[in-house]
Formats: C-alpha cells, structure tokens, sequence
C-alpha cells in the first residue's frame, strides 16, 4: 500500500485562504466639477411714477363698477414706489362700521404724521354704519370725529339702525319692523364735530329706526349738499325750524315706502326749483306725487328715472319734461305715449325688455334723435328672444350709438347712474377715475 501513499499529496501540506473580494461596477475616470458661476441679480428697472399711476387708476374699478381694494392691498405690497399710491387709491373709499375699524382708522390717519396726513387727505369717499344692535357698534362722536380727519371728503354713505328691545332683535327681520325701532337723533357735540369737518358735496342717508329728524339735523350741518340719496322711514318736515332748507339740490333719489309728505317735499327742494337736473324715484310714486314734482321743477331736469311708466296720468307728466337728456325706465312694459313726444335733445334712454316690450318706439328714437348717444337695455326673462332686438342692434351700430345690455338689475343701475358730481350735460354719466380726482380737488 506503499505506492498508494506516495499519491496522498494532502499529507505533509497546509491549505492557505485568501480573502478575494471582486467588484463588479464599472470603473470611470473622474468627473470633472463644473466652475461655478456667478449669477448677478439684475438691477430692478426703475418704472417711472406716471406709469405705476397708470396702471393702478386703470385697475381702480372692477367690472360691477366697485372700487378693487383687494387688487389695491396687493399693489401696495409690491414695492416701495407702489406702496404710496396705492394707499392712496386705498384710503379713497373707506367704510366703517364698528368701534375697532374707526379706532384702526384714526390711528391710520393720524395728522400728528406725514403719511397720517397724507392718506386722510386721500380720502374721498366714506360709508359709516350707526347699528345700535350690533356688539361693538360705531359711536356718534367717533364717526363724527373719524369725518373731520378727512379734509377732502366728498361723499359720505350713513347708515343708521334702530334699537331693537332686548331679546327682539331678529337678524334679517322685515323693513317695516326694522323701521319701527328707536334710535336717538346726533348729539349737540356730535354735530358740532361735523360741522368743523369738510364741507360734504354728497350725501346717502339710509334711515331704519324710527328717527323722522336726523335728516334734517344733517342737512343743517351740510348746506354744501348737491347730491343727495335718501331712503328707509319717511323724513318729517324738522319742527325746531320752519326755516327752508339753504341747499341747492342738483340730485335727488329717493327710495321710500311711503312717499313723503308734500310739506316734507317743499321745505327739501325749496332753493332747488332751478338747480336740480336729476330726479330718480326708486319706488313708483303716486300721480299727485309725480305731478308736483313735475310742475315744480320739470322745465329744468335733464335727467328722469323712474321704476315704471305703465299709466296715462305717469305718461302724461313726462311728458312735461322738455329739457330730458336721460329718461330710464326699469319696468318692461311703458306706455308708448312717453316715447312719443320725447324731446330732441335725448341723449340716452334705458329700458326694461322682455318678449313683450313694445320695441318700435325705442327703434323710432334711434333713427330719428340726432344727440342720441347710447342706449341701456336691462334684459328680463325672455328678452334675449325679442323678434326686434337683432333690428336694434343693427340700428344702434348704424348710427354709432353705444348700446349695453345686461340681465342684472344692479349692474344696470350702476351703468346709468355714474358719480355724483356737477354734469356739463352729457349723459350718461359714468363713473370714473377722472371723476375720483374731481373730488380730491
């Protein structure tokens, strides 16, 4: 067994291990890092005021005619060349309706700083709120005081709201029973504030209480008065004085339950018989109501609007108006008297339209009224299907007349009524930004 040992090449060696391990990726060459570069951030380009001035005047109005505040807050973040104007474009309209937005605002426009004066002076337009039911409710002095901080106010939108008892007050009640409430009439010191603030050109003043007095207490305070807007409870003819009211109206609209008094209506436009040019009656009045208005200032109106002109006595009394440069309807049915001998100088005629609406008097206007310059169609159901309107349109387009159509009531209202300041005896009039700076002169 010798030989078979010789062939048993384990014995007399040792096995050796190696620790072999193998890498299988793919070797490269080393990636060479990019040079860095530099990036320079340009220079703003400095955009010159009168085209930042552009742009936010051209922004100002949204399309229902309102004034943009939430685009304006935005533009005031933009940078600090866009921060001033736009707040001043900001501060032009202003409302206030509770304690902490008058304090937030007064401190804004604090006179004891530049820019407080500043943006007080912007201010053009305001809409104050006096709701004796609301928690935190605006107060009479601060309102008052809040007025006199704003030198250039033109038009001033109060609203005041009666007390309801303790438990009674019903969010959304009734217009009758919101004008049964009580709510005191302003306070000596209240209107003596008033007085030693800005002279307002014009004035809304929406009355839900009770108070027949305030009225004439702000009419007292503001003999610089031309535009006013009235509605709510019916004023009363003011028992202190019997003195005529010293303002000369150029605008009234209206818009009560209950027509007022004829007394109530002398005192009002007794220095007004040749001043007012426009006559709005949101409500339909009564006959006697339209006649004497007409008898009284009819020859010198420009302007007539009213809900509806369905009557013969209502025709009749438009009739008598020969200086009309505007005459608006609301309602789509009118009398085709009213449109017949309406005068040469018509400028602009708005109307209500449904399939039925006689459309041939309106088409008679557009061929034949020489100033006619636009035409304001509120379309009420159905009205899109009028078999005349498509003859309309062409006559309008012919003839170069502006012609509008909307389906919305508000929207028409806006269209046609523009800004409260003294017209030249075009219309309609609009609301503009050049009206804006009208009033901040």
């Amino acid at each position: 067994m010798g030989f078979f040992n010789l062939l048993d090449l384990s014995s007399g060696f040792s096995a050796v291990e190696h620790s072999v391990s193998i890498d299988l990726t793919t070797a490269y060459p080393p990636r060479r890092q990019p040079a860095r570069r530099i990036v320079k951030i340009p220079t703003p380009v400095h955009m010159p005021m009168e085209v930042v001035l552009t742009i936010l005047e051209a922004a100002y109005y949204d399309d229902n005619l309102q004034a943009n505040d939430r685009l304006l807050k935005d533009c005031a973040l933009v940078c600090r060349s866009w921060s001033v104007p736009a707040q001043k474009l900001l501060f032009s309209n202003v409302k206030l309706r509770t304690e902490r937005a008058c304090s937030a605002f007064t401190s804004a426009v604090n006179p004891s700083s530049e820019r407080g004066r500043m943006l007080g002076e912007s201010v053009i337009r305001m809409r104050a709120v006096l709701d004796h039911n609301q928690p935190s409710h605006l107060l009479q002095t601060s309102f008052a005081r809040a007025v006199t901080l704003c030198p250039n106010l033109y038009e001033l939108n109060l609203s005041v709201y009666g007390c309801g008892a303790p438990g009674e007050d019903v969010v959304g009640a009734p217009d009758v029973s919101r004008m049964s409430r009580p709510a005191p009439s302003f306070e000596d010191d209240t209107l003596e504030l008033l007085k030693s603030g800005p002279a307002v050109r014009a004035l809304t003043f929406c009355n839900w209480s009770e108070n027949r007095q305030s009225l004439s207490q702000l009419l007292d305070v503001w003999p610089s008065v031309k535009s006013l807007v009235i509605s709510g409870t019916p004023p009363q003819l003011p028992s202190s004085s019997s003195e005529p009211l010293q303002c000369s109206l150029e605008e009234l609209r209206m818009n009560f339950q209950t027509s007022p008094s004829f007394d109530f209506m002398k005192w009002l436009l007794h220095n007004s018989t040749d001043s007012l040019r426009i006559l709005e009656l949101e409500r339909e009045p009564s006959a006697e109501q339209l006649d004497f208005l007409v008898a009284t200032h009819g020859h010198a109106l420009h302007s007539l609007s009213l809900p509806a002109c369905g009557s013969h006595e209502h025709a009749l009394a438009v009739q008598q108006c020969q200086q009309l440069r505007e005459l608006k309807i609301e309602s789509q049915w009118v009398s085709p008297m009213v449109y017949k001998k309406i005068p040469e100088e018509i400028q602009h005629v708005a109307f209500g339209l449904d399939r039925d609406t006689a459309l041939q008097p309106i088409l008679d206007i557009v061929k034949a009224r020489p100033n006619l310059r636009a035409v304001t169609v509120h379309v009420w159901k159905g009205g899109e299907l009028h078999p005349q309107l498509p003859a309309l349109k062409i006559a309008c387009a012919y003839r170069g007349i502006e012609l509008q159509t909307t389906r919305d009531i508000q929207v028409f209202r806006a269209l046609t009524r523009g800004d409260p300041v003294p017209n030249n005896g075009t219309f309609p009039r609009v609301r503009s930004i050049e009206n804006l700076n009208y009033m901040r002169c």
